[in-house]
């Protein structure tokens, strides 16, 4: 089973943020992939269908970002996935608006939702798509921007990067993972 997990916060107030653009990308993978989010168990939301003859799950941790590896490893081994079946979906102040990083390993940099699921699962070994979301102008704190929402001027590009992170998962459940970073790699305007 293939397992593609959107990382944000939990509540309302920060819907449409830049720290929860996973959330983004896996709300509208569920509606293009026609798998529900329906079931609340192990700190997460998620459901599970089938997409091109494969079984795959959407995940949303419902703790906060920095406690996403709780969510995710109880789930995980409950459901018997393999590490490298894992594709994690997130925001990188490093990277520029409209553009995306496939990578199949790595630390958690600056990003604690990254290393909570590095301390969670043990490993740095599973499969990730980076968002771009930019560094904020100076002045302005990081927790601050990163939860704000995008202005309205982002609209179109921020289409652009969701609609080509579920093209990029889409391929995850059929291709390796090589040729997917190969495809997708870069701006998505490109």
């Amino acid at each position: 089973m293939k397992c593609i997990i959107g990382l944000g916060n939990p509540g309302r107030k920060y819907d449409n943020t830049r720290h929860n653009i996973g959330f983004m990308a896996v709300d509208h993978l569920a509606e293009s992939m026609g798998i529900e989010l329906s079931n609340k168990k192990f700190k997460a939301e998620y459901g599970a269908g089938y997409v091109n003859g494969e079984r795959v799950m959407l995940v949303k941790p419902l703790t906060f970002m920095n406690l996403s590896g709780e969510a995710v490893r109880p789930l995980i081994d409950y459901y018997k996935i393999d590490v490298e079946d894992i594709l994690v979906l997130y925001d990188d102040l490093d990277i520029p608006v409209g553009h995306l990083r496939l990578r199949q390993k790595g630390s958690g940099g600056g990003h604690n939702g990254i290393k909570s699921l590095n301390q969670h699962l043990g490993t740095q070994k599973y499969k990730r798509i980076r968002m771009g979301i930019d560094r904020p102008e100076p002045g302005v704190p990081v927790v601050n921007y990163v939860l704000g929402k995008f202005p309205k001027s982002d609209a179109g590009i921020l289409e652009k990067v969701i609609q080509t992170t579920d093209d990029a998962c889409t391929a995850f459940i059929t291709k390796d993972f090589q040729d997917v970073m190969t495809q997708y790699n870069g701006d998505v305007n490109e």
